[in-house]
């Protein structure tokens, strides 16, 4: 068994690591507070550009444009949302062992866009096929960076080094309540179950699909990396909650090994002395 002071230094690094552990709670979860007002207040109008769009790509108008462009599908590109930093739980490891399942029933060529660096990390070591990364997004996702990602995805697109653009991120739903989502992007789609809307377009129907198409593309993005970065810290309060607890239960443990060791050292001693004593008669 260990010594007391053994223990006691032991006690005294779990304590310390529980502090830790506590305050990283608390950051996370008032940085979680600000990601889920931004997620709450992006899904509306993303919803509704993604909706109207969708109909007015299938509106009887000719309308031309490469977004909306069909093609035999020779590459897909996949878009994965992972964290650029760890301490999150499972988070990265359902995302990417997500992205591997559809990779293995994928029938054509799969190129990767890793947005975070646990993703890119992981498939640079697979020597996987990545076109293109992007990591240090930071904890407060911006509207710019989602552009940027945006403007990649299109030019991949429409250079038809991808004929198929899906994306794969985490939807947020609630602290412990994580969707895996696997949602095509590109071309766009016609969703379903909605009945034919007649439009007026007013200059022209191609100069509107020509602005808005690529605004489609960028809410779409910049949704996705609200929605992956409330997902990550959610991940990360719960993870630290428990690594909270398990310190404690630890330290429970540690301090009741610690009286038994001082018990049986006392018990020892006493025993030396009643020993001593006896042999002295």
């Amino acid at each position: 068994m260990a010594g007391v002071r053994e223990i006691r230094r032991r006690i005294r690094a779990v304590r310390n690591m529980q502090q830790i552990t506590k305050a990283m709670k608390m950051v996370a979860a008032s940085r979680l507070r600000k990601a889920q007002e931004k997620v709450v207040a992006a899904r509306p109008y993303a919803i509704q550009l993604q909706e109207v769009l969708a109909h007015l790509a299938q509106a009887e108008v000719d309308v031309r444009h490469p977004l909306l462009e069909r093609r035999p599908v020779e590459n897909i590109g996949y878009v994965l949302f992972t964290s650029d930093r760890g301490l999150c739980g499972g988070f990265n490891a359902n995302l990417i062992r997500k992205t591997n399942g559809l990779l293995t029933e994928e029938k054509a060529p799969v190129k990767l866009v890793t947005v975070g660096r646990k993703g890119r990390d992981f498939y640079r070591r697979g020597k996987k096929n990545i076109i293109a990364e992007f990591t240090g997004l930071g904890d407060s996702p911006n509207y710019s960076q989602g552009r940027s990602i945006a403007q990649e995805i299109i030019r991949l697109y429409e250079e038809k080094e991808v004929d198929e653009v899906y994306l794969i991120y985490s939807e947020f739903i609630s602290v412990i309540n994580q969707k895996l989502s696997f949602v095509k992007l590109l071309p766009i789609e016609q969703p379903e179950s909605h009945a034919a809307r007649q439009y007026i377009f007013e200059p022209s129907p191609q100069e509107i699909m020509q602005r808005l198409l690529p605004k489609y593309v960028e809410t779409l993005i910049f949704r996705s990396l609200l929605e992956s970065k409330a997902c990550e810290l959610g991940a990360k309060m719960t993870a630290m909650d428990s690594a909270t607890n398990n310190a404690k239960e630890m330290i429970d443990r540690l301090t009741l090994a610690m009286n038994r060791a001082r018990q049986a050292a006392i018990t020892k001693e006493i025993s030396e002395i009643v020993g001593g004593a006896a042999a002295l008669e």
